[in-house]
């Protein structure tokens, strides 16, 4: 266990920052799996600009990395365009 003040704090505020993360993350997965549902390319684009946001966002801010979010947005830009 930490003996110092600051390592407790520390501690806290990883644990804080972990669950922050994971919530982002599901939150980002599972908005990405809606969009690969969809099947109507209007109601895909427009979502795919809040997908991409997001993804521009949690890359920005070290939740994924900058080129797990530029590989998402490529193959979904990708799916969207096969879309007919």
């Amino acid at each position: 266990m930490a003996n110092h003040k600051s390592a407790i704090k520390r501690i806290r505020q990883s644990e804080a920052r972990k669950l922050r993360n994971r919530y982002y993350a599901k939150t980002m997965r599972n908005a990405v799996r809606d969009l690969r549902k969809m099947t109507d390319k209007a109601a895909a684009l427009e979502q795919h600009k809040k997908v991409s946001s997001m993804l521009d966002k949690l890359a920005r801010k070290n939740v994924i990395s900058k080129n797990k979010a530029s590989n998402l947005k490529s193959k979904l830009a990708l799916y969207i365009n096969k879309l007919a």
